[in-house]
């Protein structure tokens, strides 16, 4: 049977424990960062839509993913799509509004899930272009080649 001492040991050091925890836990976005998803070499979870993509397109396909750029400018994470037989998925350099090229490939790694490979890195225009939010995820189909899902970055 434990003493009071010895309880009151044990939940000091479970509150110490738990709170530092919930401490190292916060991102910089919960500490009031840039917010949107977007912070210094932290992931932001994305939503991928139709009416994301340039021109719009009337599907019933939906993603989502969570992507890490950080400030060596690699990128790590991965999009799920429901809805749609995906055939490509990439990050694109592009404004909101508009298209652009590939600049990120990713891979399929299973039917409806896409990754990036180990060695995805943006260069440092790419990386300022992320920045600035001119970058998106796309996900390509046989029936809308050209995107049809999309979600900006930022």
């Amino acid at each position: 049977m434990k003493t009071r001492l010895q309880q009151w040991k044990i939940a000091g050091s479970v509150a110490v424990v738990t709170g530092l925890l919930a401490i190292g836990g916060c991102t910089s976005t919960q500490m009031g960062g840039m917010g949107m998803g977007s912070m210094s070499g932290g992931a932001m979870t994305v939503t991928l839509s139709g009416s994301n993509e340039v021109p719009p397109v009337t599907t019933s396909a939906k993603g989502t993913g969570t992507i890490t750029i950080k400030d060596d400018h690699t990128v790590s994470g991965s999009v799920s799509v429901t809805g749609m037989t995906p055939t490509a998925a990439h990050i694109h350099e592009g404004a909101p509004g508009a298209n652009g090229p590939v600049i990120v490939p990713m891979t399929k790694s299973g039917d409806n899930m896409f990754v990036f490979p180990a060695t995805a890195k943006l260069t440092d225009a790419q990386y300022a272009s992320f920045k600035a939010g001119n970058t998106y995820v796309n996900v390509h189909s046989a029936t809308n080649p050209g995107g049809e899902i999309r979600a900006q970055l930022k």
